[in-house]
């Protein structure tokens, strides 16, 4: 894949702050109304990011499959009318840019912008369909996604991004089994942190360009799971107010600026952290090439070819300062665990015996 600029706030634009904020926010790109490609190449960058091989005759065909379907679901559903442009393009890019307003006729943007959210989906279904067919387990796709993400890691220190630590680890099975007693929804499929990386940058200005390159070389935008962002550290208002260049923009957003504070107010602090730290957790269904697990593509005799799995992944993102402060006092992931244990031993323990010495420690916990 091409050199992908480094960009600094400054030169974002736009796109860029899109992207970002589906980050921040945690949003979803279902909810868009539009692309901001302007350019082949950067369509076949974000094609290539999407692990699909625009050169390869059996990647293109596999695409075009995912096409036929989600038009054939539009027609039959909503009886909506698909002009051929955009339900058979001259090649896949073109659908792309269509959505984005870049490609006459103009008057098909929205219709593309329509397929493009439904490909979506159905490319979710599939990948996560590869995996029934596959003789994978969760510990080789932990493996495959460190190895991608630890390689971009070290690309991102190889171009001079302000990377003080980038680490990855994964849950181990007391871990596991304790979040999940902690938590009201007991299903392992909810757990989405299982592998996690940590990265933390010099400043707190550092954190955008740092979540920008990551869209650009290691995840697509659009794969940002929607729902699962604890964002404690950049708000997007304050974007508005550092970087005045941002102000000519809030009339072309996706949803209006005050969208964040209006889910702020529904959404529910994370009980076990202290009152003043601050993080911001993402979660990303990463793309994963799965050719060594199937058959040449010739040899292929399954109905459908698909060769792409998904892996949900957590990223924390913080800055120096702020990680120091968030291992101080209250905030201190060894607190943190205590209340969680804390919590976990109430429910389990409710109308039943307290092992000797927890109890009142116990009531303790529950009554603040």
């Amino acid at each position: 894949m091409p050199i992908v600029p480094v960009r600094t706030v400054r030169d974002m634009g736009l796109k860029e702050l899109e992207r970002i904020r589906m980050i921040l926010a945690g949003t979803s790109v279902i909810d868009w109304r539009r692309l901001h490609f302007k350019t082949r190449d950067e369509v076949d960058r974000f094609i290539r990011l999407c692990e699909i091989d625009p050169d390869s005759p059996e990647d293109v065909a596999w695409v075009r499959t995912v096409l036929a379907d989600a038009v054939e679901y539009l027609r039959r559903t909503f009886g909506y009318r698909v002009t051929e442009a955009v339900a058979n393009p001259k090649e896949i890019h073109d659908l792309f840019l269509c959505a984005s307003g870049a490609l006459e006729p103009l008057k098909y943007r929205r219709i593309a912008c329509v397929v493009l959210k439904v490909m979506h989906v159905i490319q979710h279904i599939e990948g996560r369909d590869l995996l029934f067919w596959l003789s994978v387990s969760e510990a080789e796709m932990c493996e495959l996604v460190t190895e991608k993400v630890l390689a971009v890691a070290a690309e991102m220190r190889a171009r001079g991004l302000p990377i003080v630590q980038f680490t990855d680890s994964i849950k181990t099975r007391e871990s596991l089994i304790t979040k999940l007693l902690a938590k009201r929804e007991t299903v392992a499929a909810q757990v989405y942190d299982k592998t996690r990386f940590r990265i933390v940058v010099r400043k707190r200005d550092d954190v955008l360009p740092v979540l920008y390159y990551l869209t650009q070389r290691l995840f697509p935008f659009n794969f940002v799971v929607p729902m699962q962002t604890e964002n404690s550290l950049v708000t997007f208002r304050e974007l508005f107010e550092k970087y005045p260049h941002f102000a000519r923009f809030t009339d072309d957003l996706q949803v209006d600026l005050g969208y964040e504070e209006r889910q702020a107010a529904l959404k529910a602090d994370n009980q076990f952290s202290g009152s003043s730290y601050r993080i911001l957790n993402f979660v990303v269904d990463v793309p994963l090439r799965l050719d060594a697990y199937l058959p040449p593509p010739e040899q292929d005799r399954r109905p459908r070819k698909g060769r792409i799995g998904f892996t949900l992944v957590e990223f924390q993102l913080v800055d120096e300062e702020t990680a120091s402060l968030n291992e101080t006092g209250d905030n201190s992931h060894e607190r943190y665990k205590k209340r969680q244990k804390l919590r976990v031993l109430k429910r389990l323990s409710r109308g039943l015996v307290v092992p000797k010495g927890q109890k009142g420690r116990g009531d303790d916990e529950e009554s603040n």
